[in-house]
């Protein structure tokens, strides 16, 4: 024990930084002058600086479906109606916007005096229900006009709440006709017969598609003198339509010699995205004046209308949506003015 006190070791720890010999001889610490801890000040400015990220500006860029937006033609008004003219609305790709193209267009030609009838050409009924029809509670259909020559088209068109809106209502029953259409002969025009006592009494009718190129779809285009497509500005989408197009032209050469393509209709455009601009000048590039100049926004009425079973002319008649639709409308009756 005492080996250890002689050495002057302490048990306490911070002992041995301290003078053996004297340990009040350490010189007492130094003051540090105030001036040295004092912040400095900082620079005045007349408002606090600002983040990088808020000091860079928002790019700017050139929306492609702007550039091509010129002034329409007012419709002229018409003295009488008939013959109709027959739009196959198709996409074999879903989701792109064909049935509510189809609604909301038939409203707007509406809207400028035609007579419309919306032909729903689809098992899944989306039509019919996005004009406040339940398909499921329906007696006759579409698909009894098919199947049945004797069935009359008289008693299965509706009326719908929009003046001069008529329906020809789809429910699941039209499924059952691509298969009993098999070995019927000329099985392809069966719409076409469908149609031709409805002709005289409307002056466009319009043709919602199934989301495939079977055969119900080719006996739209057989009934068809021109093809509407809308494309979604997406990518995937932009690749499918190359087949579409080469069905057309395979019906065109087969089946219906006058069948045009009416116009392709840019649907869901952002123009925020580069993406979607992308989309929509690659399709400008490929088909050129065939691409209508009305685009059809993203917007959360659409939904809603489909909720309401109204078209949007008259469930939000002011939005943007609405006179998208109505100078789609003028577009189509621009191009089929009569001679």
């Amino acid at each position: 024990m005492g080996e250890y006190a002689d050495q002057g070791s302490s048990v306490y720890p911070g002992d041995d930084f301290a003078d053996a010999t004297d340990p009040g001889s350490a010189p007492p610490q130094q003051e540090i002058s105030p001036a040295v801890v004092e912040p400095q000040p900082e620079p005045e400015t007349s408002q606090p600086a600002e983040p990088a990220a808020r000091k860079r500006k928002s790019p700017s860029f050139v929306d492609p479906a702007k550039e091509r937006q010129t002034d329409l033609p007012e419709p002229t008004p018409i003295m009488g109606h008939g013959p109709a003219v027959v739009l196959a609305v198709c996409n074999q790709k879903g989701g792109v916007g064909k049935t509510t193209s189809t609604i909301n267009l038939g409203a707007a030609l509406a809207e400028f005096g035609r007579r419309v009838l919306l032909v729903d050409f689809d098992p899944q009924g989306a039509l019919s229900v996005g004009l406040g029809v339940a398909p499921h509670d329906l007696d006759s259909t579409i698909y009894n006009l098919l199947v049945d020559p004797r069935a009359n088209a008289q008693e299965v068109v509706m009326r719908t709440s929009t003046k001069g809106l008529d329906l020809l209502p789809s429910n699941i029953d039209l499924s059952a006709a691509e298969i009993q259409l098999v070995n019927e002969v000329a099985r392809e025009q069966t719409l076409e017969r469908v149609l031709r006592p409805l002709l005289p009494q409307y002056d466009y009718i319009l043709v919602d598609c199934q989301p495939s190129l079977g055969l119900l779809t080719v006996n739209a285009l057989t009934a068809a003198s021109g093809v509407l497509i809308p494309l979604e500005c997406e990518y995937f989408s932009l690749r499918g339509v190359a087949l579409l197009v080469d069905t057309v032209e395979k019906v065109r050469d087969r089946l219906n010699p006058d069948l045009e393509l009416e116009g392709i209709l840019a649907t869901m455009y952002d123009a925020r995205t580069i993406h979607a601009r992308d989309v929509f000048s690659r399709i400008v590039e490929a088909f050129g004046d065939k691409v209508f100049q009305t685009v059809i926004n993203r917007t959360v009425r659409f939904p809603e209308t489909t909720v309401a079973g109204q078209p949007i002319t008259t469930w939000a008649p002011t939005s943007a949506a609405a006179e998208s639709y109505r100078n789609l409308a003028r577009e189509i009756l621009a191009h089929n003015k009569p001679e």
